[in-house]
């Protein structure tokens, strides 16, 4: 399905897909697709903006035909999927297996329309329908690489030999996209640099942070200020995001209730009292809310926020929290951008060696061993007791977030790169 087509005028047509991205009047979902075609088409080039008829966060389908998806700068095609009800199912494969294989029948369709294709990579099997499109007609073909699969798969189902065989036709279709890219987008340094492992030829690639509009967040996070109600003396400590496999906020309600227990008024009169705030939904969060409730853990689970909602408790908080389990693969997760905005210092449990030594050249917060309830209290006890070290680590957030993760700014790299393949 598509919107009316626009009149193009000569100029390079670039077709953006991803079959995840936040549109119109939707409240859930990514903008770094939305944004990317947005200054695309500001930097003179024409874009259809492909997405699917599914909209991934809502588990529903769009009402592709809804006035908020028409009269946009860009295009909006809408490729039929039939839908999932869980991120980890068979059912989702099969899903995205329909969306690549209408997705292939666009672009037969549209042979001659594109002059390069940028897509996002997973879904993979997606990802490669776009590379063979490209490969087909001749015109350059980027990947925007912002997970791995099937290496993060393997943090849930890791069985020796099984696991080889039932994830390799995400590995086959991994590496024949990289093989057949032009050039390559990664969200972090790690994923810019995987292609090689598939390729002997070099290629060009980019490091361009998932990042967020910082302009933005301070609006939103000014708008609902007067929201927020934060009792003196308490020191916020937030998490926001998804409630599920990757994300460690069992060990975070651990080290809520040691630091709870450890500073009742009448053996610490003195110490400020520590919250836990977690912000958004998940599958885990009917168990977590049962730990915390058995371990009497200062924590308030405050459900799925409007953006500019949880940029205003981000902002009212003193500590953020980017909580992950020891077998993650995820590099800088989306929400890093937003955790840097809020101008506080930022404690990090996750694994990757490229984040890890982020946190401690820039000076923005602590790393502590994933799956540590001790290690991770006392860092949270130490930051709520020194206000002073709170306000240099998140100052120095705040510069990194301006510097390397402000869309307007940090993008301009995407489209340089498209320009020197075109």
């Amino acid at each position: 399905m598509e919107t009316s087509r626009a009149k193009y005028t000569g100029k390079h047509r670039i077709a953006v897909v991803t079959m995840g991205v936040k549109l119109g009047d939707e409240t859930k979902g990514y903008t770094r697709f939305r944004f990317l075609s947005e200054l695309l088409v500001r930097e003179g080039f024409e874009v259809d903006l492909i997405t699917s008829s599914f909209q991934h966060w809502e588990k529903a389908q769009r009402d592709c035909s809804k006035a908020c998806y028409r009269g946009l700068p860009y295009r909006v095609v809408f490729v039929e999927e039939p839908g999932y009800a869980k991120n980890l199912d068979l059912q989702r494969i099969r899903s995205h297996r329909v969306a690549a294989r209408n997705l292939r029948a666009h672009f037969e369709r549209e042979s001659d329309s594109y002059d390069l294709i940028y897509a996002e990579i997973p879904p993979n099997d997606v990802a490669r329908v776009c590379a063979e499109a490209a490969a087909a007609h001749g015109v350059p073909f980027v990947a925007d690489i912002n997970d791995l699969w099937p290496e993060a798969m393997r943090m849930v189902v890791d069985i020796p030999v099984l696991s080889d065989v039932v994830f390799y036709p995400f590995a086959r279709d991994a590496r024949r996209v990289y093989q057949l890219l032009s050039a390559a987008v990664g969200t972090s340094d790690e994923y810019a640099a995987r292609p090689a492992k598939d390729r002997e030829r070099p290629y060009p690639h980019v490091t361009v942070y998932v990042g967020n509009d910082v302009s933005a967040f301070d609006e939103g996070a000014r708008r609902n200020a007067d929201r927020i109600v934060k009792p003196e003396g308490e020191v916020w400590a937030t998490y926001a995001g998804t409630l599920g496999a990757s994300y460690d906020l069992a060990t975070l309600i651990e080290a809520a209730a040691l630091i709870e227990r450890e500073r009742m008024p009448e053996s610490s009169p003195r110490k400020a009292s520590v919250r836990v705030k977690i912000l958004g939904d998940g599958p885990d969060r009917e168990r977590l809310e049962r730990l915390a409730e058995e371990l009497r853990a200062p924590v308030d689970f405050l459900g799925y926020a409007s953006y500019d909602l949880m940029a205003a408790y981000l902002c009212a908080s003193d500590i953020t929290v980017n909580s992950l389990v020891k077998s993650a693969a995820q590099s800088i997760v989306t929400k890093i951008g937003d955790y840097l905005a809020s101008g506080k210092p930022m404690v990090n449990t996750g694994s990757s060696l490229e984040f890890r030594e982020k946190v401690d050249s820039e000076g923005f917060g602590v790393n502590v061993p994933a799956e540590d309830p001790r290690a991770l209290a006392d860092v949270l006890a130490s930051l709520a007791d020194r206000s002073a070290t709170r306000k240099i680590m998140g100052a120095k957030a705040r510069s990194v977030a301006e510097r390397e993760f402000d869309q307007p700014h940090s993008y301009r790299a995407i489209v340089d790169l498209l320009r020197t393949l075109l």
